[in-house]
């Protein structure tokens, strides 16, 4: 079975995680596509849940291979991707694959999957505020959250290219507007 997939993308920041987290504990068809990336791993993330944490060698030979449905490199020798294996193991436990991933890989996500796809787009409020739950996270130095901020920039002039987008200045309401979308996807 090839079931259906989410793309919930966003930048750095917007909440899209926790609002992943939200949708799986809700939706009880959805599965989260681990991705794979090259970064190192951040404070308690676990390779295999958290991501795949490759070495950008093995993510180079695995693009070689044809192994990703989607594939980018988003910072500076920072590879982030999405594994074929992992949406056959989701499909083949009959069930919808949600994805987390950034604007650039959502738009690449529902090319590919066309009318199988919701892609929603998390928008924060505004880039002061973006920029104030970056630094409250405390795991990027002031340089890393400068480049994020660089980034959600080019992100968020790619929001017309998603389904829907979502404006996430309340979390809770952000939340239960993507469920109630995808729950009308999904039936």
């Amino acid at each position: 079975m090839e079931g259906k997939s989410i793309v919930i993308s966003a930048p750095s920041g917007a909440g899209k995680t926790s609002i992943v987290r939200f949708l799986t504990d809700h939706e009880k068809s959805l599965r989260f596509s681990i991705s794979a990336c090259t970064r190192s791993k951040r404070g308690n993330e676990v390779d295999g849940e958290d991501y795949y944490f490759l070495s950008e060698n093995e993510f180079k030979f695995r693009i070689a291979n044809k192994e990703f449905l989607e594939w980018e490199q988003v910072y500076s020798n920072q590879f982030y991707g999405t594994l074929n294996s992992e949406l056959e193991k989701i499909w083949n436990n009959n069930n919808h694959v949600i994805f987390d991933v950034d604007a650039i890989g959502g738009i690449n996500i529902k090319k590919k999957m066309h009318n199988n796809c919701l892609a929603l787009f998390i928008m924060p409020p505004s880039l002061d505020v973006l920029s104030k739950r970056l630094k409250s996270r405390g795991t990027d130095s002031k340089e890393n959250i400068i480049t994020r901020l660089d980034k959600a920039s080019q992100e968020i002039a790619l929001k017309d290219e998603f389904d829907h987008i979502i404006v996430n200045d309340n979390l809770e309401i952000a939340c239960q507007e993507t469920l109630k979308l995808i729950e009308s996807f999904i039936k």
